[in-house]
């Protein structure tokens, strides 16, 4: 089957006179930018699933159980791209989807198949305008923030390493040349554990995206019919983090910032280390207070030991003596 596509993101079609008021769903598909008789005007859909890591995979298991639930008839086809791997086995995506024998295409191959959406979760890859066009209900957008804050790759990991309170979940329509930058069709906020780390997190906002996935695929043309636009106020970028982000720098970081650190990135082998080494003897649990920590607490009384930083003891140098001779 093939169907005549215009921009998703255009302006309105005008419908002709005489053809009655049109369905939630007709005008839903006209503010796409669609009028074709063949477009599926509800469920069952056909998905292509583009995604990579732990995070990606939950909401391809919801979708892969819905799709197995023939009972609701959500999902009718289930398609998978991923990304190369060094490793045989596949990033997480391509081996639940090889487990449940669901089709693979390994970017940039998105195979030649008909499909309704497209649902990007965690695939680092930007969609062309071309490859976003080819979807009659666009490309949706599983992302683990409450966008516009932390747009960007690791918006988990900012999450935590910022200390944030509140974090969440939006579930966005896809647009060409930026990340994260299209309409919000559904968001939902949860705390941030104080102590938790983002592994942790990811983990609960997986569940959650998956489970609001769901949700919008259910009533899909009226989700896309609603959405808003991101405010343009209060924007943050959630770049990948390199090898010098994590290291500790003892005397610039409080205790919490350092804290934090480890929160978001120690779960990373070998992604937490000393910048330089200070220390030239060992030394007691006293010690290193005393000699490290208690000098700068006490000239800073009123700060709250969460914003101690750690000082360099400068030990003084011994003095040469002068020989003396005896006469």
């Amino acid at each position: 089957m093939r169907v005549l596509v215009r921009r998703c993101w255009g302006p309105p079609l005008a419908h002709g006179a005489g053809r009655g008021r049109p369905s939630p769903q007709w005008r839903a598909l006209a503010r796409l930018g669609w009028e074709d008789s063949r477009v599926r005007e509800k469920p069952p859909w056909r998905v292509l699933f583009f995604g990579t890591d732990q995070f990606a995979c939950e909401a391809l298991r919801a979708l892969h159980a819905a799709r197995e639930n023939k009972e609701e008839e959500l999902i009718d086809k289930l398609e998978v791209v991923t990304v190369p791997s060094p490793s045989p086995r596949g990033l997480p995506v391509k081996q639940y989807a090889v487990q449940s024998q669901l089709p693979i295409y390994e970017w940039p191959d998105v195979g030649s198949g008909e499909y309704d959406v497209g649902v990007v979760a965690s695939f680092g890859r930007l969609l062309s305008e071309a490859l976003i066009l080819k979807f009659p209900y666009g490309i949706l957008n599983v992302h683990p923030s409450c966008l516009p804050r932390w747009r960007g790759p690791a918006p988990v990991i900012h999450t935590v390493l910022h200390g944030d309170t509140v974090t969440g979940v939006t579930i966005m329509q896809i647009r060409p040349k930026r990340f994260d930058v299209g309409p919000i069709l559904k968001q939902e906020t949860i705390p941030v554990p104080p102590k938790g780390t983002a592994k942790e997190l990811e983990a609960v906002l997986s569940r959650l995206g998956a489970n609001m996935l769901i949700s919008v695929l259910k009533n899909l043309p009226e989700s896309l019919s609603n959405g808003r636009q991101q405010p343009t106020e209060g924007a943050t970028y959630a770049p990948k983090i390199s090898a010098g982000t994590s290291c500790v720098k003892w005397e610039e970081q409080t205790s919490e910032q350092i804290f934090r650190l480890y929160r978001a990135i120690g779960n990373i082998d070998s992604w937490i280390g000393v910048r330089s080494v200070m220390l030239k003897k060992a030394l007691t649990a006293t010690d290193f207070y005393n000699g490290y920590l208690h000098p700068w607490y006490h000239k800073n009384s009123q700060a709250q030991p969460s914003q101690c930083r750690f000082q360099t003891l400068r030990l003084p140098t011994k003095k040469k003596q002068k020989k003396t001779v005896a006469m």
